[in-house]
């Protein structure tokens, strides 16, 4: 075989990589774009770490479903994305933005606690505004952010529909105010006193009884931890997923070191086992 049919063969290996390499690029491409149309998320797998971006916009759907026009955050398609982040290993971190008017409390409320509840490193940017039951959403993560130009509106509950003029209607209002608070000051620095003052503040709002913070205000309240952007709510979080690696290889380390065995699980039968001995 000639010299010139070996550089032949060998450029079309490498134009039929490169095609593949291209055709492979164009679908992966189309795939996050499809998820960021379905589920305004996307994983982003180019930069130092493997992060999932999850945003939360407009009005956050609970129990009923709303007019066609509103822009709106389903909980339902949300929750099973925080369980999946949560359990996929080759995930490192979620990124959450904020741009919300509010919504259903419950569902809202039911959110936050799964961010909360998560192992990985998280981190929130408010952009906009992260307004009403955006707040608990926000302060959730382990590190909070919000741009100078965004605002939170802190206001007490209000329901729509049929309400009955009796006293358990009040009570219930205020024990459904009472876990918004315990919720915010448990996972932020703001007191419940001072919470409770900004929610019922009367000077402030025309038509509406609370107080709308900017970004800097939000800050000195106590509420979200820093002012930033995008670029810093990022390398905040890359910062939380490499102490998170260097703490498990830490761990793994050391039980390396010691020979210690992982527990067993215990199944029904290594639990019968147990109580038999």
């Amino acid at each position: 075989m000639s010299h010139k049919n070996l550089e032949d063969q060998k450029e079309d290996q490498k134009d039929y990589i490169k095609r593949g390499n291209d055709e492979e690029k164009t679908e992966k491409t189309e795939k996050q774009t499809d998820q960021i149309i379905d589920t305004g998320s996307v994983i982003t797998g180019n930069g130092k770490h493997l992060i999932h971006c999850l945003t939360i916009i407009g009005q956050i759907e609970g129990h009923y479903i709303l007019p066609s026009q509103n822009k709106t955050t389903k909980y339902e398609h949300v929750i099973p994305q925080l369980v999946a982040i949560e359990e996929e290993p080759t995930i490192d971190g979620l990124l959450i933005i904020l741009n919300t008017v509010g919504g259903d409390v419950e569902a809202g409320l039911a959110l936050a606690e799964l961010v909360a509840g998560m192992k990985k490193p998280t981190v929130s940017l408010v952009l906009g505004g992260g307004h009403s039951i955006g707040v608990p959403l926000a302060v959730a993560a382990k590190h909070s952010f919000i741009a100078p130009s965004a605002t939170m509106t802190i206001h007490p509950v209000r329901m729509n529909g049929m309400l009955l003029g009796v006293p358990q209607t009040l009570e219930y209002f205020q024990r459904m105010q009472e876990r918004i608070t315990r919720f915010v000051t448990q996972n932020s620095h703001i007191s419940p006193e001072r919470f409770y003052e900004l929610s019922m503040n009367t000077q402030e709002l025309v038509m509406d009884v609370g107080t709308v913070l900017d970004g800097n205000d939000a800050v000195t309240e106590g509420l979200i931890d820093s002012l930033g952007s995008l670029s810093d709510a990022i390398d905040c979080l890359y910062n939380m997923i490499d102490q998170n690696k260097a703490q498990q290889k830490k761990a793994e380390t050391k039980t390396t070191r010691t020979g210690t065995k992982k527990p067993e699980a215990r199944t029904g039968r290594t639990a019968a086992k147990s109580r038999n001995t």
